[in-house]
């Protein structure tokens, strides 16, 4: 063999490639030996497993297909048993520590107002969030005393009761209302765990219901259950009138838990024909990455815990899985009844809410592969 540079690679052996029916590979094979030239053959380790199709043993591609066609056509079997898997809630063994590091009033563009909560964790490095309406509802962690704060820190960071006002000086006392303590829950909060959304909540998005779902909660939670529409949700209208209020947890898990760019990727495979579903498992990520300990212990500091409210809260979700997930590890939260949260489009007969062919499969997907209760 002639000697080579050392920068050069030797070459490598021919790699008999498949032919196919009408003999174009065949022939150009030929010639090619013919000449005494060959193409060298990719090694096996350049080969990305996250986009090339593994070929079943003994098996061939069929290469009149497309590359997405062939992909589905080799993962279909494999997809088809991850999402008739029986999937369990994802529970924690110990719930992670939370902490409430501040919380801030909130006047909304709809005129009622909500007290925002930022929680620290020791499980992520995010910073969670839940959004509160009503007074009832205070965080422990935020109302406890820490070292040498004055009264002027804990008004900053938030832990008072009544409202702030210019020459305020008590974060315990509010002297216009003359009240030391909040009022008790008297109902079962309504509680909605909302996982983030940046397409369907600020790049208004139609392929998902997860903006929509957001809003309705925040209206049903926001005013007295007589001043709501009609089509709120039987199990909300049957509540009294002072059962106004509740909690949104908003966990930082973008995209079922996979991130924002893989779900941007997602996207691109449902434009080529995947489902939801589908596609979060040809990306090698499970159908629903998410879990929800923390929002179990955010719950829980919130003062909606069993050992505070025995009697359970009411969850707005379709999703099953969600009702035990949220209860925790040793039912550290009781839910006593899950409230549907029905597409709006649903049940206005399309006047109102998102029209869309992809919130429709979208829909239907959550229903038909991931057991979704939506009625």
């Amino acid at each position: 063999m002639t000697d080579l540079p050392a920068h050069a690679s030797p070459k490598l052996p021919p790699r008999q490639l498949p032919s196919r029916q009408d003999g174009i590979l065949d022939n150009a094979s030929q010639e090619s030996s013919g000449t005494g030239e060959h193409t060298p053959a990719i090694p096996d380790s350049l080969l990305s497993p996250a986009f090339t199709p593994p070929l079943t043993p003994g098996g061939t591609l069929d290469w009149d297909l497309s590359p997405t066609a062939i992909l589905h056509q080799h993962q279909a079997a494999d997809i088809e048993t991850k999402s008739q898997h029986t999937k369990e809630p994802k529970l924690l063994e110990k719930l992670p520590e939370v902490e409430c590091i501040v919380r801030a009033r909130i006047p909304t563009t709809n005129g009622a107002e909500m007290f925002l909560h930022l929680y620290h964790n020791d499980l992520d490095g995010k910073e969670h969030l839940a959004i509160v309406f009503g007074n009832n509802i205070r965080s422990r962690s935020l109302d406890s005393v820490r070292p040498g704060e004055t009264e002027m820190d804990r008004m900053i960071r938030g832990a008072y009761v009544g409202t702030l006002r210019p020459g305020r000086v008590s974060s315990r006392y509010d002297e216009e209302q003359g009240a030391a303590s909040t009022p008790r829950q008297v109902e079962p909060p309504l509680v909605r765990i909302h996982s983030e959304c940046y397409t369907g909540e600020t790049a208004w998005s139609a392929r998902c219901d997860c903006g929509e779902q957001l809003d309705e909660a925040a209206r049903l939670m926001s005013f007295p259950v007589e001043d709501l529409a009609s089509d709120a949700p039987a199990e909300v209208q049957s509540l009294s009138s002072h059962s106004t209020g509740g909690v949104i947890i908003y966990l930082r898990q973008e995209g079922r838990g996979i991130g924002l760019g893989e779900k941007l990727k997602a996207y691109n495979l449902q434009d080529l024909g995947s489902d939801t579903v589908e596609a979060n498992l040809l990306l090698r990520h499970p159908a629903d990455a998410r879990s929800y300990g923390l929002a179990t212990a955010m719950l829980e500091d919130l003062g909606c815990g069993a050992d505070a409210i025995p009697e359970g809260i009411r969850l707005l979700t379709n999703n099953p899985d969600k009702v035990r997930a949220i209860e925790g590890p040793n039912r550290e939260v009781l839910v006593k009844e899950r409230v549907p949260m029905i597409p709006l489009a649903w049940r206005t007969g399309g006047e109102k809410g998102i029209k869309s062919s992809e919130i429709e499969g979208y829909l239907q997907t959550k229903i038909s592969k991931m057991g979704h209760m939506i009625q």
